[in-house]
């Protein structure tokens, strides 16, 4: 009961979040800061894909309606969590995963959290912002976009989890 009431804490914490502050901000260059996709990284590894991808597509549903993107952050969250089961198999520790941990920077370590999440980043912006332009020639406009936007989402996505998750972090 517990780990329900945290997620839907957490849900309605990274909805406003990027509602109301990080998709509000006009930093210029194209950078759209997107720091909700952590939330589906932090769903515990015991979730079953389709819960999984049922999430996703609510968060993205909700960021979209008050977003008014008609369907980008949904589409794309769907793309994260669907890639997720996958990323996470292939970084998986010899003996597998501990269920009673989260996929976090404090709980998982540096290393292992740059990686997978860094992939997962990737995939959901790559397919942002080419959904966003839907044209393959604006190819080196979407890849400003990504090289400006990359580094200050997982920035950000770092401080939260120093901000908001207790812990310490390991190698």
């Amino acid at each position: 009961m517990k780990l329900i009431a945290i997620n839907s804490a957490r849900f309605i914490l990274f909805v406003t979040l990027q509602v109301l502050i990080f998709n509000q901000l006009e930093i210029g260059l194209g950078i759209h800061p997107m720091v909700y996709p952590l939330f589906i990284m932090l769903l515990p590894f015991s979730i079953s894909t389709i819960s999984l991808l049922v999430i996703a597509f609510f968060m993205g549903l909700f960021i979209d309606i008050f977003s008014n993107t008609g369907g980008l952050h949904a589409s794309s969250l769907l793309l994260f969590a669907f890639f997720r089961p996958i990323i996470f198999k292939a970084f998986s520790p010899r003996d597998g995963y501990d269920m009673n941990k989260e996929p976090s920077i404090y709980e998982m370590g540096r290393q292992w959290f740059i990686y997978c999440f860094g992939i997962l980043l990737i995939i959901h912006h790559t397919w942002f912002f080419f959904m966003e332009v839907f044209k393959f020639s604006e190819f080196l406009y979407v890849l400003k976009k990504l090289i400006l936007t990359l580094p200050i989402s997982y920035l950000l996505v770092i401080l939260l989890q120093f901000l908001f998750i207790k812990g310490k972090v390991s190698k």
